[in-house]
């Protein structure tokens, strides 16, 4: 068993840290405080392949793999956890359209949105459901040859970007979802306010509204009423990128820390003397190393996942041990701080508000542990 990256692997990592110590870092705060996407910094991520990092370069991506995608967004989600998430996002889109689309549809969205032309949603929550497809209200009426799409879709990044959508609605012949794929801005879809998020700043969440919008039937992902695999396995892929950009959170939780203790005196001497202050310094530094190999894993898994079941609970498992564990190390670092780690100015500050958000998003900690746990007892 090999631990060790590769030369390509390295040179990814070290691509992804020194663009984002360069030109992200100095941002970080402007785009946590604005809640906006620099244009320039995302035009440097499309051009160095950042946005379609694990795809073939077939369909517009670098081909690095997951395994690439996951050292690439630990390093970006380090500086900032909201640009981590957009890229995030995009690649749950792509991945779904990689996994389900036709020849045809993916060289005909995969590109832009790889090449960072434009960023890909993800659209299944409503306001009337969480999880459960069978709550879907959004519909898909087939009317000859299109399908009309009326519905409400709730908390959807990249939204207010064009690109595609791999949106959910109740076919109603069959009262299954289906998933397709929308070119946002068509007519009749529009967008909401952004939601005021306590974290993950950089992108805007949003409502997506869809009055009347005319989709043709080539744009069925999968099959008809075949939503629900296209669900699982999309959001499945998903959790590589959220556990890649909790992975980068804990280890600039944990960095910060360590530089803190060694710089903050007490009485002349640095507060790294104090055994409390080292006990707490090294359970950040467990916290990274078990979720780093975790993460990786999960993204090696990510390049082969021919068994479904199986890859949604490993994906099930890492994202949420690595974002409980990150919410974990945010408070660390906060107790390590003291008065400090409340003030807005302090990195940790920032780390906190996002680390509250990875629980809670991309599928909730229990329901998590019930993917978990369905696929052991029935194992």
């Amino acid at each position: 068993m090999d631990f060790t990256l590769s030369k390509e692997q390295l040179l990814i990592q070290k691509m992804a840290q020194e663009y984002s110590e360069k030109a992200i870092l100095p941002a970080a705060e402007e785009i946590d405080r604005e809640n906006r996407l620099p244009q320039a910094i995302m035009e440097g991520l499309a051009d160095l392949d950042l946005f379609g990092l694990p795809f073939k370069e077939a369909y517009g991506g670098a081909g690095g793999g997951y395994d690439g995608y996951v050292l690439a967004l630990e390093q970006i989600g380090k500086v900032s956890i909201g640009m981590a998430i957009a890229i995030s996002v995009n690649c749950l889109g792509l991945g779904a359209i990689d996994k389900f689309g036709t020849e045809e549809q993916k060289k005909k969205y995969m590109p832009p949105s790889c090449k960072g032309k434009e960023l890909a949603s993800f659209a299944f929550t409503e306001p009337g459901t969480g999880s459960d497809p069978k709550q879907i209200t959004t519909t898909a009426v087939k009317k000859g040859d299109r399908y009309v799409i009326n519905g409400t879709k709730r908390f959807i990044t990249n939204a207010n970007y064009h690109g595609p959508m791999v949106l959910f609605a109740a076919d109603a012949e069959s009262g299954k979802p289906t998933a397709f794929i929308v070119e946002k801005f068509c007519p009749g879809y529009s967008i909401s306010q952004p939601w005021n998020k306590i974290g993950y700043h950089g992108g805007d969440l949003l409502d997506v509204y869809f009055k009347d919008v005319v989709v043709p039937s080539e744009n069925v992902l999968g099959k008809p009423g075949g939503g629900f695999p296209v669900l699982t396995y999309g959001i499945a892929f998903g959790k590589v990128g959220i556990s890649s950009a909790s992975l980068g959170g804990i280890l600039s939780a944990y960095e910060a820390s360590v530089q803190y203790v060694k710089e903050k005196t007490h009485r002349g001497e640095p507060i790294a003397k104090f055994q409390a202050i080292q006990l707490r310094i090294a359970d950040l530094a467990m916290k990274y190393e078990a979720c780093r190999w975790l993460t990786y894993r999960l993204g090696c898994l990510a390049n082969d996942a021919k068994d479904q079941a199986l890859f949604a609970k490993e994906a099930a498992l890492t994202k949420t041990y690595v974002c409980e564990a990150f919410a974990d190390a945010a408070r660390t670092a906060v107790d390590i701080h003291g008065s400090y780690g409340l003030m807005n100015d302090y990195k940790v500050s920032r780390l906190y508000r996002d680390a509250i958000m990875g629980p809670q998003v991309e599928g909730v900690a229990d329901m998590q542990k019930m993917i978990i746990a369905g696929v052991v007892l029935n194992a």
